[in-house]
Order: structure tokens, then C-alpha cells, then sequence
């Protein structure tokens, strides 16, 4: 692996580190309040970034992961909910383009709403019964098939950005399938009828990706808004994992910056009283420093390889293993690297309005989010020992 970066590379991480700086002039209000950081949104949408990973030849500006990952490190250290919710754009809209399962019509009116028309589009894949330590994702949400279209009922969890986003691509159940793994992937605008919100996104970290549960009441779509219906919907998962899910990686990575960076200026700035050193002098922050410089660095290299591999390898088995492995190491990093940094940060970081104290919040959510930190470590322990997956015994019955 190449490890320097190309010009354009190097000029995308400087574009984001001018917006994250903008950006962080708001995280902690938007944080306090939960609500969408719509400016930061319509920024990246002026910048040019809804169409930054599509095809050049469609329009876009044809970056793939090891880019893609690069930028939204350099987001994320302004505004992790920013980068975090608009990331989902990327993370559904790319799988499509990559996919050979989905028509060259289906590319082209998806192409035209990002492209040409400048359209956000958020995902909404997650139910109130699933969970991210299984694999196997049973859909409750039904889409029965109408004259000109598709009407959707049921509930989902888990819509970042689901108010300000122009459509969400919703994946759903066709009643008239047969098969258990059939799946249909429809994209329902916003202010569609028959569709909801229940605000009920009030938590921990992460606040302003305002992450909604969608209410679908007999949502009728046209036959225009099906992007893939597909009998078996998990190699078109399988084969696109390095969006649906590695591309939030480079995320969290920017969260674990950008409290090294913060911890940093603390103990260099201040100093105690009756002292003529400041804390970053102290024994004990010298070697915490040091040991997060360490974390941060070996996940950083993870994070790119894993990119890397994508980018050249596509979605072999070491590719997959890869994006496995750096997920578990960012989880890792950015928990431990978010918590030392609030411990040196002592008292005067753990008020509300403090950025250690957000980016603790927002970094305890790592492990969290999908793919936990489990289950990565359960794919990575078939691969790294050659097992057959179809012989290894599910976790429950």
C-alpha cells in the first residue's frame, strides 16, 4: 500500500477541514438541543458533496472509500452529528450505483436526483425488533404492490437526518414474495402521504443526527421509487458493506482527533496556579498522551487499509475481514482515547457546554453503532481461523 496521498486527496481533507471548522462553531448547541444542523447540511450541499462519491461519468466526483474516509475524518472533527447523519447519504446512495443487481434506469433516476437535481437522500433499514448482534434482519415493514406503485405500512427505527432529508430509502417486505429473504428498496420523498415521525431521538451521544423512528401508514410510492427488489437480499448486502456500514468508521475516527486535539490544547494552556509549568509537563499526562497518540495512529492505519483494500480489492473476503477489523479498532480507540481525554481534562471538562464533555458523549456511541463491536469480532474470528460460516452454530436459537 501507497501510503502518501494524491493532491486531490490532500486538497478534499484541507475543503473539510475548512467546513469542520465552521462547523464547530454550532456542535454544541445543536448537541444541547437535538435538532438538525440544517446549515451544515445545505453547506455540503453547495460544497458539492451529496455527488463527491458518484461516478464521474454521471457527473459526481467519482471519490471512493480511501477519499470518502478521508473527508469524513476531517468532518467529523467539527461536528461528529453532522458527518455521522450525512454520511447516510453516501452509505445508501453508493451501493446502488455499485450494485450489478440494480437496472441501469434505477442508476440513471437516482443519478438524476443527486446529480441533477441535488437531492439529500437519508436510509432506513433498522426495525423496533432487530438488533445488530444478529446478522439476519427479519422485515417487519410490508410493501403491497397497487395499481401504479407500492403502498408501505410499518414502523422504522433509526432515521438520521429524517426531516431534513429531500427522500429516505426505505427497505421493506413485498407481500407478494415467497421467499424469506426478498426484500424492496423504495425511495419515499419527504411530505409523502401515509408517512410519519415520531421524534423520539433524545439520547446519549450522537443528539443532532436526529435519528427518528418513520411511521409508514399505507405510503403509497410510484413504480419509479423502487430502486431493487431482489429474492434474496443479502449479497446485495454482503457485497456492499464497505458503504453501508465502513464508510461510518472515518466518522468516529474524527470523533477520537478531535479529543486528542482538544486534550492537547487543555494541558498546554493550562496552568495550575503557583506553578511555572503547565500540565502537559506532569508525568501521568506525558504517558496518557503518548498512549493515545498510539491508539489514534494504529486505528487511523487500520481505517485507511481497510479503505484501500475496498478501493483496489473490491469485496473479497480479506476486504470484508478488513472493514471488520477497523470498526472493532476505531470502537476501541475512540472509547478509550474520548475517556482519557475527559479524565485530563478533570473537573472543568464535565460540564455541560465543554467540548471533552461532548465528544466523550458522542465517542460512547462507537461500539454501539453498527456493527457492534461483537459482532465484529465474531466475523473476524470465522475468517481469521478458515471456518465455513454455514457450519458455524448460531448464537441463539
Amino acid at each position: 500500500m501507497d501510503f502518501s496521498l494524491t493532491d486531490e486527496q490532500k486538497e478534499l481533507r484541507q475543503r473539510c477541514q475548512v467546513l469542520a471548522a465552521d462547523f464547530a462553531r454550532r456542535s454544541a448547541d445543536h448537541d444541547r438541543d437535538a435538532s438538525h444542523p440544517i446549515e451544515n447540511y445545505e453547506r455540503l450541499r453547495r460544497e458539492g458533496f451529496l455527488a463527491l462519491n458518484m461516478p464521474k461519468a454521471c457527473g459526481g466526483g467519482g471519490c471512493r472509500l480511501l477519499s470518502h474516509s478521508l473527508a469524513y475524518e476531517a468532518l467529523a472533527q467539527g461536528c461528529p452529528a453532522t458527518a455521522l447523519a450525512f454520511n447516510m447519504h453516501a452509505s445508501v446512495v453508493m451501493p446502488l450505483m455499485d450494485s450489478a443487481e440494480v437496472t441501469a434506469d434505477a442508476k440513471r433516476r437516482l443519478a438524476d436526483l443527486v446529480v441533477g437535481q441535488g437531492r439529500l437522500i437519508g436510509g432506513n433499514f433498522s426495525e423496533p425488533g432487530t438488533t445488530s448482534l444478529m446478522g439476519e434482519r427479519p422485515l417487519g415493514v410490508r410493501a403491497r404492490l397497487v395499481d401504479g406503485g407500492y403502498s408501505i405500512a410499518g414502523r422504522k427505527m433509526f432515521a438520521s437526518m429524517l426531516d431534513a432529508a429531500d427522500h429516505v430509502l426505505v427497505m421493506a417486505y413485498p407481500e407478494d414474495a415467497c421467499s424469506p429473504t426478498a426484500a424492496i428498496l423504495l425511495l419515499v420523498p419527504r411530505g409523502a402521504e401515509g408517512r410519519g415521525v415520531i421524534a423520539n431521538w433524545d439520547t446519549l451521544g450522537m443528539r443532532a443526527t436526529r435519528s427518528d423512528s418513520l411511521v409508514l401508514k399505507d405510503c403509497w410510492v410510484p413504480d419509479s421509487a423502487v430502486m431493487l427488489r431482489t429474492d434474496d437480499i443479502r449479497p446485495f448486502r454482503l457485497n456492499n458493506l464497505n458503504w453501508f456500514w465502513g464508510s461510518y468508521t472515518s466518522v468516529y475516527l474524527g470523533v477520537a482527533a478531535a479529543a486528542y486535539d482538544a486534550v492537547r490544547r487543555v494541558v498546554t494552556e493550562r496552568q495550575p496556579a503557583g506553578y511555572a509549568q503547565p500540565l502537559a509537563y506532569h508525568p501521568d499526562v506525558r504517558r496518557h498522551v503518548a498512549r493515545m497518540s498510539a491508539e489514534l495512529e494504529a486505528a487511523r492505519l487500520v481505517t485507511y487499509h481497510a479503505a484501500w483494500l475496498s478501493d483496489t480489492r473490491g469485496p473479497t473476503a480479506e476486504t470484508t475481514t478488513a472493514l471488520y477489523r477497523a470498526k472493532f479498532v476505531v470502537g476501541e480507540a475512540v472509547s478509550s482515547i474520548t475517556r482519557t481525554a475527559l479524565i485530563l481534562g478533570g473537573a472543568h471538562g464535565i460540564f455541560k457546554g465543554s467540548r471533552l464533555e461532548q465528544l466523550f458523549r458522542d465517542g460512547a456511541i462507537a461500539e454501539i453503532q453498527p456493527p457492534p463491536s461483537d459482532f465484529c469480532l465474531w466475523n473476524m474470528g470465522i475468517h481469521e481461523l478458515g471456518l465455513d460460516p454455514t457450519a458455524v452454530m448460531p448464537p441463539l436459537k
